[in-house]
């Protein structure tokens, strides 16, 4: 008989069904239990909690899946995860610098002119 034991717990469906076809790809069993397709959208606090649990002589398997799956999500690269967004170029810079300088110098000039 296969005893499930808690693996995890997540906050949100959408991650509990992401980390379930995770290890249902590797071959291994998922039931999930708590805020599964609750009618409520909630993705924090325990109103969103999903347990994960797996077979007990699966548990060891599931654990190391996870792991691996951290270690992926960690070694990647920054270039990867930056690759929407878009630089701003050097000259924009530039001209911002000059503008809070005049900004800042205005006053102080405006002073010394007046003294």
């Amino acid at each position: 008989m296969r005893v499930p034991m808690l693996l995890t717990t997540v906050h949100g469906s959408f991650s509990a069904h992401v980390l379930a076809a995770r290890l249902h790809s590797e071959g291994i069993d998922v039931e999930l239990r708590g805020a599964v397709d609750s009618p409520y959208g909630l993705t924090m606090g325990d109103m969103a909690r999903v347990d994960l649990y797996v077979p007990e002589d699966q548990v060891d398997d599931a654990r190391l899946v996870l792991l691996a799956s951290e270690i992926d999500d960690a070694m990647d690269l920054p270039e990867d995860r930056d690759a929407g967004r878009r630089s701003v170029p050097s000259w924009v810079w530039v001209i911002a610098v000059v503008v809070l300088v005049v900004a800042a110098a205005a006053p102080v000039l405006r002073w010394l002119v007046e003294t």
